[in-house]
């Protein structure tokens, strides 16, 4: 496993919500409305995280009647690891600007997903 440094909140809640029941195959919209994040955020996060080996994909084996084929997520052991290493160390799921920009200005930077909150990540 690469040694992986300052995760997003948004990837830190979907590390957590999948760390929940890792071995449980997830929905993107389950995974959405826990981590209140919307698609545009939350797939490439989990598009991301397979590509570094984090979260395995698949297709569903048994579709619905009407409804068509979804991809199905669940952490790899990789994954896994990673998601307690976030939990058991905060200095490494500080964002990666923390500490810096300009404190006239708020931050544009959305607040963590209430579904899943950091601190549940960290504790």
């Amino acid at each position: 496993m690469a040694p992986r440094t300052r995760l997003s909140s948004q990837t830190l809640a979907v590390l957590a919500a999948l760390a929940i029941q890792p071995q449980q195959w997830h929905h993107g919209y389950a995974l959405a409305k826990q981590t209140e994040l919307k698609s545009g955020t939350l797939y490439p996060i989990l598009i991301r995280l397979a590509g570094q080996g984090l979260v395995e994909a698949c297709w569903e084996d048994e579709p619905q009647p009407g409804r068509p084929r979804r991809h199905q997520y669940r952490l790899s052991p990789d994954g896994l690891q990673v998601a307690a290493a976030t939990r058991a160390d905060p200095e490494r799921a500080a964002p990666a600007n923390a500490g810096q920009g300009n404190p006239s200005r708020p931050s544009r930077r959305p607040a963590p997903a209430s579904g899943i909150s950091t601190a549940q990540v960290l504790s």
